[in-house]
């Protein structure tokens, strides 16, 4: 299998697109047309997991073309149980099938042998092309993804500087060089990126850069120009187009953005058909994204 980040880069430029759409199924927030449940049956993980069925078959058919990835929230398949995993798998597959690329977003994280049944778990047995993965077991816990980023063309996005506002509890303490957690973490991302670098320049081990702290994120940027960026928090987070020209590099790449809420239920502020409206958020996503990468030019 080709890099991961050759095969994303490629998508990203042959669509102009800097989408990925997350895959955040929340019954609640359903289109009424969808939301069909008995209370009783409400509570059926069986039940459940067809109605998410359907409602992210749409999503996938109205944001193909668009977008070049889909970002599974492993929470919402596994609060059902089975029938959610399986479910999971299954939109592993037909995103693939439509020519989406798959960014398992499970945040795993462990010592080494717990860490390679995740890594087989997500990215040889569902499918994935790429997993997030949470670092703080060190080299150890991470080296079963790497392997697949270097032998088997799969890859990973560390989490670096998330988008959440607690992360600054953690991730901005200072070491004892004056650098913050979430830099020191990035250097890391550097180091076991070295072996998985494609044609493109860039590493399949990306790293999570928040977009709800464009200035970090900027700096991140100037400091580790071959490391690829997931920018979640556009959208429903507050994070727009205008803020995020510092996630990409001088040609106008190196990230991609995941926008959940936004594009899933935009049928609640855009009314109208609810696979339509996704659809339509997605395109206005992908034109703005490209916009600011390029600098303002064309869409």
């Amino acid at each position: 299998m080709l890099n991961f980040a050759d095969r994303l880069l490629v998508t990203v430029e042959a669509q102009r697109s800097h989408v990925v759409v997350g895959l955040d199924p929340d019954y609640s927030l359903f289109p009424r047309q969808l939301r069909t449940l008995s209370p009783n049956e409400a509570g059926d993980p069986v039940a459940l997991a067809e109605r998410f069925e359907v409602f992210l078959r749409g999503i996938l058919e109205a944001v193909a073309g668009i977008a070049v990835a889909v970002k599974p929230q492993l929470a919402y398949f596994e609060a059902l149980g089975a029938p959610g995993y399986r479910l999971y798998e299954q939109m592993v597959a037909e995103a693939q099938d439509r020519g989406l690329l798959v960014i398992a977003d499970a945040k795993r994280g462990d010592i080494g042998s717990t860490a390679e049944a995740y890594a087989r778990a997500h990215l040889d047995v569902a499918g994935a092309d790429a997993v997030t993965v949470n670092p703080w077991f060190g080299t150890d816990g991470v080296e079963p993804f790497l392997r697949r980023a270097r032998e088997a063309g799969r890859g990973l996005f560390v989490l670096v500087k998330t988008s959440n506002p607690g992360s600054a509890e953690i991730q901005d303490l200072s070491l004892g060089d004056g650098a913050p957690v979430y830099e020191h973490v990035a250097r890391l991302v550097d180091t076991w990126g070295a072996g998985a670098v494609g044609e493109c320049g860039y590493s399949s081990v990306g790293a999570v850069v928040g977009a709800t702290h464009p200035a970090q994120a900027a700096a991140l940027r100037a400091a580790h120009p071959g490391v690829l960026f997931l920018v979640p928090g556009y959208g429903a987070q507050g994070a727009g187009a205008a803020q995020l020209s510092g996630v990409f590099d001088s040609n106008g790449t190196g990230a991609v953005v995941s926008s959940s809420r936004a594009i899933l239920y935009a049928h609640r502020s855009r009314g109208g058909d609810w696979q339509a409206a996704a659809r339509d958020e997605a395109e206005d996503m992908r034109r703005a994204l490209w916009a600011s990468a390029r600098g303002g030019g064309e869409s």
